[in-house]
C-alpha cells in the first residue's frame, strides 16, 4: 500500500507528491530515446501515481521540467563524485531509485532521508533489490531540528567529503526553515557540496495557477523562491559553483515541447531578476 491510504485522487500531503513526480520517471524509461533508465518508478509509484498524475492539472504536458531535474541532478551528482565525495545525504529523498539504476562507486555511501511512512513504504517495495552502493535510510521528520542535527553530526563521521541533494525539498519550506537547514549543513567541515533545485518568486506566481493551488490544497504549498537567487546562499558560507535554467536544460536534452523551443535561442539575461518567470538547479560548494 501508498504511504497514505488511498481513496480521492487527489494530493492529500507533501509524501503524496513522491508518487507522482515517479511517474515522470516511469515514462521517460520507457521512451525509446530514454535519457535515464529507472525500473524501479513504476512499481515506486503505484497505481495511486498514475492516478494522481492523470488528476493533475496539465499532469503529463509538464513533464519536461522533471525529466529536465533529473538528468541535471544525475549530472551535477556524477561532478560531485569526481571531486571525489565518498558520501551522498539525499534529504527528503521520497522515491528516487539512484542508489539503484546510476552507475555509482560500490564503496559510495548513500544516506536517504525521509519521514518515517515513506522510508517504510519505499523499504518495502525496494526489499528484493540490489542496491549498487552502500545504502542506509533514516526515518526523520527533517522538520526535528534536535533529530537533523544529531543525523549531521553521524554522517560528519562517515566520511571525508559529504555531498548533500535536497532535489523538491526547499520550494515546500519557509524561509526561516532554509535559513536555518542551510547554517545546520554549513557547520560540519566535511560537508563540502549541495546540490538543489531553485524556483523564482515570479515562478512561484506562476505555479499558483497550475501545481501551486493543489499542493496547497494538500497543505504544502510552494513557498521558497528566494529574491536573490541562487546567491542567496552566500550568507550561509556556500559559494555558487554551477547553476542550469531547467528551461534550457530541457531544450539540451530534447524535451522542452516544440513552440517553446525557439525562445531558448534567446540569450539569457545577464542580471538577475525574481520577477523573471525562472527554476534552475543548483550546485553549492565550501570553501
Amino acid at each position: 500500500m501508498s504511504p497514505e491510504a488511498a481513496t480521492p485522487v487527489r494530493l492529500r500531503n507533501i509524501s503524496d507528491t513522491a508518487l507522482w513526480v515517479a511517474c515522470y520517471r516511469a515514462e521517460e524509461s520507457e521512451r525509446r530515446d530514454a535519457l535515464f533508465h529507472d525500473p524501479f518508478a513504476r512499481p515506486l509509484a503505484g497505481e495511486r501515481g498514475f492516478e494522481l498524475l492523470s488528476a493533475m492539472p496539465k499532469g503529463r504536458s509538464l513533464s519536461w521540467p522533471l525529466v529536465a531535474r533529473t538528468v541535471v541532478f544525475d549530472e551535477m551528482i556524477r561532478a560531485q563524485l569526481a571531486k571525489g565525495a565518498d558520501v551522498v545525504l539525499n534529504l527528503a529523498a521520497g522515491l528516487d531509485a539512484r542508489p539503484y539504476r546510476m552507475a555509482l562507486p560500490a564503496e559510495l555511501l548513500w544516506i536517504e532521508v525521509d519521514l518515517p511512512p515513506m522510508i517504510e513504504y519505499k523499504s518495502e517495495i525496494l526489499a528484493k533489490e540490489t542496491p549498487v552502493c552502500r545504502l542506509e535510510r533514516v526515518p526523520l521528520d527533517l522538520a526535528d531540528a534536535a533529530g537533523r542535527s544529531a543525523l549531521f553530526a553521524r554522517v560528519q563521521e562517515r566520511g571525508a567529503r559529504v555531498l548533500i541533494l535536497t532535489e523538491g525539498l526547499l520550494i515546500y519550506l519557509q524561509e526561516p526553515q532554509v535559513a536555518a537547514l542551510a547554517t545546520d549543513l554549513a557547520a560540519p567541515s566535511n560537508f563540502r557540496g549541495w546540490i538543489t533545485d531553485l524556483a523564482s518568486p515570479g515562478l512561484l506566481k506562476r505555479m499558483a495557477h497550475t501545481w501551486g493551488a493543489e499542493v496547497a490544497k494538500a497543505g504544502a504549498p510552494f513557498v521558497f523562491g528566494p529574491e536573490e537567487g541562487p546567491t542567496y546562499f552566500e550568507r550561509f558560507g556556500w559559494r555558487v559553483a554551477a547553476v542550469e535554467e531547467n528551461f534550457r536544460a530541457a531544450a539540451r536534452i530534447k524535451r522542452l515541447p516544440l513552440w517553446m523551443r525557439p525562445f531558448s535561442w534567446l540569450p539569457s539575461p545577464k542580471r538577475w531578476n525574481p520577477k523573471r518567470i525562472w527554476s534552475g538547479l543548483v550546485t553549492l560548494e565550501r570553501g
